[in-house]
């Protein structure tokens, strides 16, 4: 085993571990995380010309949006909430498919200003020992998934 799957391994078994003993509320900041990454990795291929790498990363925060972050939201619960922000997760979907298309890295710093947006607000409203009437308002809009055991692409899972 090389040096470079050691590390890979060993990030693979940090993340599953970090993913299994998280909360509900702190797996969605991971996603958060997650996705912000991704698109961060994104715009330095995308100064660095590699173009391949760069789909790859998009592709990655795409994923993490759709099947993360829309896919855990409760429209029944949510109300306006959660259809707002579903349409939010479909609007910043199509302005990184244009990045994709286009190397067009202001659409990936728009994007990136949203998700950030909304995870300092997600962060603000985390729940303590007794949550607020707010704090649950607020988790009822985010129904979390168990996530998978076995490692996907997507290796955030869905919350």
């Amino acid at each position: 085993m090389n040096a470079t799957t050691a590390i890979k391994t060993y990030a693979n078994v940090g993340l599953e571990s970090g993913v299994t003993a998280s909360d509900p509320h702190k797996l969605i900041l991971m996603l958060y995380q997650g996705a912000l990454l991704a698109i961060a990795s994104a715009k330095n291929q995308i100064l660095r010309k590699e173009t391949a790498v760069k789909g790859a990363s998009i592709t990655k925060a795409i994923a993490i949006i759709d099947e993360g972050l829309k896919a855990s939201l409760d429209k029944n619960a949510g109300g306006d909430l959660a259809q707002n922000l579903s349409a939010l997760y479909d609007y910043m979907s199509q302005r990184l498919l244009i990045a994709n298309l286009k190397n067009d890295v202001v659409a990936l710093d728009e994007v990136s200003r949203l998700l950030a947006e909304l995870k300092g607000a997600w962060e603000a409203i985390r729940p303590a020992t007794a949550p607020s009437v707010q704090q649950q308002d607020a988790a009822a809009v985010l129904q979390p998934v168990t996530p998978p055991a076995r490692t996907a692409e997507l290796t955030y899972g869905r919350v």
